[in-house]
């Protein structure tokens, strides 16, 4: 259902490597019904002749010869309504929709649970790269101890250009509109839901609690300028849009932000519209998933690689299966979700203050009355006499609510008159 550049890709490559996925599953995958919006010339072209082509998606989800329903219209509606008919059917169903997951996953896994069918979802984090089975399977024996990854390429690439040539967030969002890469409303992917929806997902398989979107805390890259992204490399950090899941004593972040990491870290180096998602667990140590984190073969190698799964597993009972999330249902973890109050981090704050003596000194006694260490600074000199400068300050790990209490004073007491605040994570 679908087949848009995820839908023609996935077509395309089941088609060109029938052979190959026939030797690897011991039978044929075939398509035999697909549905898109309009059926025209250039959709025949795409599908082989000798599948049944629709407008209507209700039909592939009732055709009794279909066996999988790949699902890759996008979005909360219809798909939902799609995905659970197809299960209440008795069909497998595979999906590239991070959306449909993090909202209504736990309704679609327990439906798919109780009819003894698969839902499979690789492609729906992080493009081609295969970080979902590396989770359940790959990591399956670690305790996770945190993951932060760069989960979206639009918001990546404005960062990599705003980085290399000095430009700003507007005229290089126009690019990305420009290039295919940002959507005429790009504010999925440049305020964060995007990530969001995928880091609601990785939470959820990495610790064993439920998908809780609406608990993730989100911050886009949009206030981000040039002017930060310059003084974080004189610093030796780069600024990039993560998602970042920790388990906590106080239980676990799900957080989506602008953050500044060391240069030297692998993940610092990932450009463009390259996605990498960095695990940390107590037995491997790091491990670093890197690649296409979007485009049309590289998101339909993942679809392909679920579909196989369905297929090699197509005679196994549902509870000799790996669990949609990792965790068996009966056995998820009861962790409540940090607020983003408790969240612990460093930061980077740039403040527009006099040029003055003793303003350095106000700022330090505010920040220690709220127990915060500084640990580096910068001052930058008036551009014109009198005026206001930068200084820029990296503290040592503390709660946001200690952190927002101490900007609130320097507010209040006229130091400066806004506060840049981006958070900042060593990786290590």
């Amino acid at each position: 259902m679908g087949l848009g550049t995820v839908g023609g890709g996935t077509a395309t490559v089941l088609t060109r490597n029938a052979d190959e996925i026939k030797n690897r599953v011991g039978r044929s995958i075939e398509i035999v019904h697909a549905a898109a919006r309009e059926i025209n010339e250039q959709t025949l072209f795409d599908v082989n002749s000798n599948v049944k082509l629709s407008e209507d998606a209700w039909e592939v989800v009732n055709n009794p010869d279909v066996d999988v329903v790949v699902e890759l219209i996008g979005g909360y509606s219809p798909a939902r309504e799609l995905v659970l008919k197809a299960i209440e059917n008795g069909k497998h169903v595979v999906t590239a929709n991070k959306a449909l997951i993090a909202l209504h996953g736990e309704e679609i896994f327990a439906a798919a649970n109780e009819k003894g069918v698969s839902v499979c979802y690789e492609a729906a984090v992080a493009g081609g790269i295969p970080i979902i089975k590396s989770l359940r399977e790959g990591l399956a024996g670690n305790k996770i101890e945190w993951l932060a990854g760069i989960i979206n390429g639009t918001g990546n690439f404005i960062l990599t250009e705003m980085r290399d040539k000095g430009r700003d967030f507007d005229d290089v969002l126009k690019e990305a509109q420009a290039l295919g890469y940002a959507e005429a409303d790009p504010t999925f992917d440049v305020e964060g839901i995007d990530a969001a929806h995928k880091l609601t997902i990785l939470a959820s398989i990495a610790f064993g609690i439920p998908l809780q979107f609406d608990k993730t805390f989100t911050e886009g890259i949009s206030k981000v300028t040039t002017e930060d992204v310059t003084y974080a490399e004189e610093l030796g950090y780069r600024i990039k849009h993560l998602g970042i899941a920790r388990r906590t004593s106080n239980g676990v972040e799900m957080r989506v932000h602008p953050t500044l990491i060391p240069e030297k870290r692998l993940i610092a180096n990932v450009d463009g519209v390259m996605n990498a998602v960095l695990v940390q667990g107590d037995a491997v140590g790091p491990t670093l998933y890197y690649g296409a984190g979007a485009g049309a073969e590289p998101t339909a190698s993942a679809v392909v690689a679920d579909i196989i799964d369905v297929a090699r597993s197509f005679e196994a009972d549902v509870n000799n299966k790996v669990s949609a999330l990792s965790y068996q249902p009966d056995y998820q973890t009861s962790d409540k979700v940090v607020s983003v109050d408790e969240f612990e981090t460093a930061y980077y704050l740039r403040l527009k203050v006099d040029d003055r003596p003793g303003v350095l000194a106000e700022v330090a006694h505010i920040f220690a009355e709220q127990g915060i260490s500084i640990e580096a600074v910068i001052q930058k000199e008036p551009e014109v006499e009198g005026s206001k400068v930068s200084l820029i300050l990296l503290t040592q790990k503390v709660q946001e609510k200690q952190m927002n209490t101490a900007i609130e004073k320097v507010s209040s007491t006229n130091i400066s008159d806004s506060v840049t605040k981006i958070r900042l994570e060593h990786l290590d």
